[in-house]
């Protein structure tokens, strides 16, 4: 299938800056690219069911389930927050990251070198998640690239500091938000998700996709 009928044009005709370093690509992912992607992280829950992580200390459960992909997965549980190469109940090594999801990297990325991880997030009606920032990686030169499929949610970013100002702004199936430079620290979250704004998955909700990478080259 070529990239067209995948994805809506290129990085120099298609996003918009929101602030230095972060991009947004307003429906990337054209309608026949999300049922595909969607096909295979589906596969990928096959074989890297999922989980529900829980917060350091607390024990706390996420609001949100999980898988990933790639050479390495992130997990959090009592123990804290970090990296590993096997699924945490099945004991597997990850599946590896949808080429789609790749593709996006390479078309929206300057960085040189692939991703080492695909965080797949499942957020239902109520679910969702706290400003934070991702840095639990030992490369920070790498931008990170999110993916949205199903649902719309209420995403929120702010600045490198919790209690700078923040923003607010729609993401959509098919959306994908690259975070790099400046922007690859800023705290972000997602406030809410709008049940029923798409059909796309069986499960009614949304999925994002993080992309990063884990170490340094």
């Amino acid at each position: 299938m070529r990239q067209a009928e995948l994805f809506a044009g290129s990085r120099l005709d298609h996003g918009e800056s929101l602030v230095p370093g972060m991009i947004l690509y307003r429906r990337y992912f054209l309608a026949v690219g999300q049922r595909a992607l969607a096909h295979e992280i589906a596969e990928v829950v096959r074989q890297a069911p999922w989980f529900t992580p829980s917060m350091p200390r607390s024990g706390r459960p996420f609001s949100v389930k999980m898988t990933n992909c790639g050479r390495y997965g992130w997990v959090s549980d009592r123990e804290g927050y970090r990296y590993t190469e096997n699924h945490p109940s099945c004991g597997a090594p990850w599946p590896p990251i949808p080429h789609l999801a790749l593709q996006a990297w390479r078309n929206l990325s300057d960085y040189p070198h692939p991703p080492e991880a695909c965080l797949v997030n499942f957020y239902d009606q109520d679910a969702k998640m706290g400003l934070h920032q991702d840095r639990d990686e030992a490369e920070f030169a790498a931008p990170i690239l999110s993916i949205s499929l199903g649902c719309s949610c209420a995403f929120r970013y702010g600045g490198l500091r919790r209690g700078d100002k923040t923003n607010k702004l729609e993401l959509h199936s098919g959306d994908v938000l690259v975070m790099g430079g400046p922007a690859r620290l800023i705290f972000h979250g997602v406030d809410r998700v709008f049940a029923g704004s798409s059909d796309l998955l069986a499960e009614c909700g949304r999925i994002n996709l993080t992309l990063r990478r884990v170490t340094l080259p």
